[in-house]
């Protein structure tokens, strides 16, 4: 809480400074990458390793998905350092100082079970996309209580082929150690691994079932080579 506070108080600031040019939140965004990251880099413990940002677009539309373990998944997404807005659950908006900052951010709120909170979310994210800015969801829905893969929703993949831009798949592993699904005790010990996979197009698919399923189907297949330890093939 103390630490939130005063680095809510620095995301204001530089809202207010970067607003008249910024009018993406770029710039604010990549100091919450900042903020979150923090708590990386005090702790000796938590190790963090990201391959394959460089897959990531600094410009341009793009729908990025991720398996989702726990509450940790969010700091450790942050990590990117890349700008994307947020889905996310709309209770998360009303938290103190981090919710206020997601405001700041103009991250797309979202009321799950509610259909007129999906219509609003969808058009939220149309609207980042089609400034170029990408956008970041769970397609599960929610965490997984035991690591493994949920089904995933269409509405990442409906955007991704209604605004005709690719799909990002995001790999996830050891954050469910950090904070699991209804645990409120952080792990004194972590490893997180963040793999960005190759961009998918979905033009390349008839519809949104098969593009779905071929992005679970890469996830899960990376996810299970990441936790044994097995090294990826070369690209050629």
């Amino acid at each position: 809480m103390l630490s939130s506070t005063v680095l809510f108080v620095g995301a204001v600031l530089i809202w207010l400074v970067t607003l008249p040019f910024d009018r993406d939140g770029r710039v604010l965004h990549l100091y919450s990458c900042f903020w979150a990251q923090l708590y990386f880099y005090v702790n000796p413990l938590w190790r963090l390793r990201v391959d394959g940002r460089e897959r990531l677009p600094w410009r341009g539309p793009a729908v990025l998905v991720s398996n989702h373990e726990s509450l940790g998944d969010i700091l450790v997404l942050f990590g990117l350092y890349r700008p994307f807005k947020w889905v996310s659950k709309a209770e998360n908006f009303r938290l103190p100082l981090i919710g206020w900052n997601m405001r700041l951010n103009r991250y797309v709120p979202l009321i799950r079970g509610d259909r007129v909170s999906i219509a609003k979310m969808m058009r939220g994210c149309e609207y980042w996309l089609s400034r170029g800015v990408p956008i970041l969801m769970f397609p599960e829905g929610t965490r997984s209580f035991d690591g493994q893969v949920k089904p995933f929703k269409d509405g990442a993949f409906v955007l991704a082929m209604k605004m005709k831009c690719p799909i990002i798949p995001v790999v996830l592993t050891g954050t469910a150690r950090t904070l699991p699904k209804h645990g409120w005790v952080l792990d004194t010990q972590s490893h997180c691994h963040v793999q960005v996979m190759p961009p998918v197009d979905p033009c390349a698919f008839p519809d949104v079932p098969t593009l779905r399923e071929h992005v679970r189907d890469l996830i899960i297949a990376e996810k299970a080579r990441l936790e044994s330890g097995v090294s990826a093939p070369s690209q050629a």
